[in-house]
């Protein structure tokens, strides 16, 4: 009854019914619509339908786009009721929802109106709470149901401050960060971390990583790093682990405080019961590159020749994985400082060194973007690409943003995104799909920026920049204005003038990780072009080249993966011991989301559940659906 299958984000499920040798015989159970589609004040932003969702009891729980919530019969797929919070669509650039809390009040009479609740974000920056079994608004949490998380921030802007992954669920406290508009401004909302009660919707405690006290309700430390992703906890340790972003603006950093400078980019491990930090690990220093913590870290067990030891392993945008003792945020796996690229741009430094993950060595970024290797689909676009890649600045990974335009591989959009890691524990094997597709960055000084109407901040959620990583994606023009810093920037796919990277394909690929030995247990190219291809075309070509995804794995203890996420638009099964693709379905919408498994308590199948909606930045179909699968009687 959590986001990502646990509390420890495993994506795992010890259901075994479902089997390598039964898969192929998986078909179509039921499928529901949840009628929310793309509108006419979507045309200016991201559109995506990124749910996973959630079960208690007989009852599957989702969200939409416009944080419509909606309850399904597990077994069924009829709808039991839907709720709409009326969220105001100009407070957020990005229309999506990955998933909602469930609490139940032990301490309620079992029949009592929201003895259990869902507990959702809206893309306005509130969290509601409805009844379980009817979908009424929960009128003993904050107001009639609704805390509003920008109280206490401060003037919020329009657009500036939302929520799109699902809250954390800990006991009584509800955990939650925001996203904060990417590129805007210094001093944007601030990133403060709450805890709010489960059943009264009040503040219990905050963690403002700029204030030395713990605030709980006003005046929280602007521009502060934020946590735009889901949070993962461990109830033994008494620990909640915080992904962070870097302090706005994200592409200069010679404003930040000593205390942005410490937590930007950075795993933070907070007690859930107070807010109080016990530590911190940093994956990127003086972050200029908006290489935010994308997605949860992940729990597990780490054998070592001294026995099992309480690990967590985080993903990065840079394609590092780096593995911690969760209780103290030491590195298990060896972490080393390497000499970074310098040259930052003038008024900025960069810094001098920047973590690798030498335990698992770049297993996802196994090759230097290079001149030569600069791609296109035919001579001449691959022409363009080199000549391109001449004139661009690259020293290699984290070479500073420039003025002359730096090439960023891995790009803004990263190569592990929000849908994180799968483990499979028995097996000791992290599977990962993984986007490769490099950026280009550019500053323009302010007096360029200003003649170039790049100075002009955005005012609603509904125009001005995209400067999200989720926005770029789609290869759409993203002016960052960055006002109070001397530059603007702009952060772009490099890609041919056929529309693709000037990088040799795959695009995208998938990855099972042995965590004993260390290295690559396999390594595949992941999903087809045929449904994208030059312009944007989809071509129809089901040519295996691999190719962007959003969302991730989940993993079975029967030994399968499944997975949809890819730009192209199926559902499949993996054996995650060998990479074997054992079953595909074709989806009716892009599958931008991360599936879900579960038992059925009325029929005792195993049934497979996938939202398929669409994404905006990847182009792909968009739709309402949530289908669901289970093996032919």
């Amino acid at each position: 009854m959590t986001y990502a299958g646990d509390l420890g984000a495993t994506r795992h499920s010890g259901l075994v019914q479902i089997t390598p040798a039964n898969v192929a015989s998986l078909a179509p159970l039921w499928t529901y619509r949840t009628g929310d589609l793309p509108r006419a004040a979507d045309s200016a932003t991201v559109w995506t339908q990124e749910v996973t969702p959630l079960k208690a009891g007989n009852r599957l729980f989702v969200c939409t786009a416009h944080s419509q919530i909606h309850a399904i019969d597990a077994e069924t797929g009829v709808r039991l009721w839907k709720y709409d919070p009326g969220a105001r669509l100009d407070w957020s650039p990005l229309r999506a929802c990955r998933g909602v809390g469930y609490f139940k009040d032990e301490a309620a009479a079992p029949t009592a109106a929201c003895a259990e609740r869902v507990i959702a974000p809206t893309v306005d920056g509130r969290l509601v709470a409805v009844d379980a079994a009817s979908g009424k608004p929960c009128q003993d949490f904050g107001q009639g149901g609704f805390v509003d998380q920008k109280a206490g921030l401060g003037q919020v802007t329009p657009g500036y401050y939302f929520t799109t992954s699902a809250p954390l669920v800990v006991g009584e406290h509800v955990i939650v960060g925001a996203q904060i508009l990417d590129g805007a401004t210094v001093g944007e909302p601030s990133g403060v971390i709450r805890a709010f009660n489960a059943r009264t919707g009040a503040v219990e405690w905050a963690w403002d990583l700029g204030a030395a006290d713990d605030r709980k309700g006003t005046d929280y430390t602007r521009g502060t790093p934020n946590a735009w992703a889901p949070l993962t906890a461990d109830p033994q340790l008494g620990l909640v682990f915080v992904p962070l972003g870097n302090a706005t603006p994200d592409f200069f950093g010679a404003h930040r405080s000593p205390a942005m400078e410490r937590f930007g980019s950075a795993l933070v491990a907070l007690d859930f019961a107070t807010g109080k930090l016990r530590w911190s690990f940093q994956t990127t220093h003086h972050d200029l590159w908006d290489q935010d913590i994308p997605g949860q870290p992940t729990l597990f067990e780490l054998d070592t020749p001294g026995g099992r030891v309480p690990a967590l392993v985080q993903p990065t945008k840079r394609g590092e994985l780096f593995v911690l003792d969760r209780r103290t945020g030491k590195p298990l796996l060896p972490v080393e400082e390497r000499p970074a690229p310098q040259g930052a741009a003038a008024g900025d430094f960069a810094a001098p060194t920047q973590p690798y993950s030498a335990g698992l060595p770049s297993l996802l970024l196994p090759r230097r973007f290079t001149e030569a290797s600069a791609w296109g689909m035919t001579p001449l676009d691959q022409m363009v690409c080199r000549i391109a890649f001449r004139k661009l600045r690259y020293d290699g990974p984290l070479t500073p943003p420039s003025v002359q335009g730096t090439i960023s591989y891995p790009g803004s959009a990263g190569i592990v995104g929000w849908g994180g890691v799968s483990i499979d524990q028995a097996r000791q094997l992290l599977v990962v799909n993984s986007v490769h597709t490099p950026f280009v960055t550019r500053l323009f000084p302010r007096a360029q920026a200003d003649a170039l109407g790049l100075s002009i901040a955005p005012n609603t959620g509904n125009g001005g920049t995209r400067g999200s990583s989720e926005a770029m994606q789609s290869g759409a023009k993203a002016g960052l204005p960055q006002i109070g810093t001397p530059y603007a920037a702009q952060a772009l796919p490099f890609l041919s003038p056929l529309g693709v990277p000037c990088m040799a394909p795959p695009w995208g690929r998938i990855t099972a990780i042995d965590l004993r030995s260390r290295g690559i247990a396999w390594q595949r190219p992941f999903g087809t072009a045929r449904d994208t291809g030059p312009f944007g075309w989809r071509v129809g070509l089901p040519l295996p080249l691999g190719v962007p995804s959003s969302g991730g794995p989940v993993t079975t203890s029967s030994g399968l993966t499944f997975i949809a996420a890819s730009q192209d638009r199926f559902l499949r099964a993996i054996e995650t011991a060998t990479g074997r693709e054992l079953w595909r379905a074709r989806l009716p919408a892009g599958g931008q989301a991360t599936p879900m498994t579960f038992a059925s308590a009325v029929s005792g199948r195993q049934i497979v559940v996938v939202s398929a909606g669409g994404h905006g930045g990847l182009n792909t179909q968009p739709g309402d659906y949530i289908l669901a699968y289970a093996l032919k009687r």
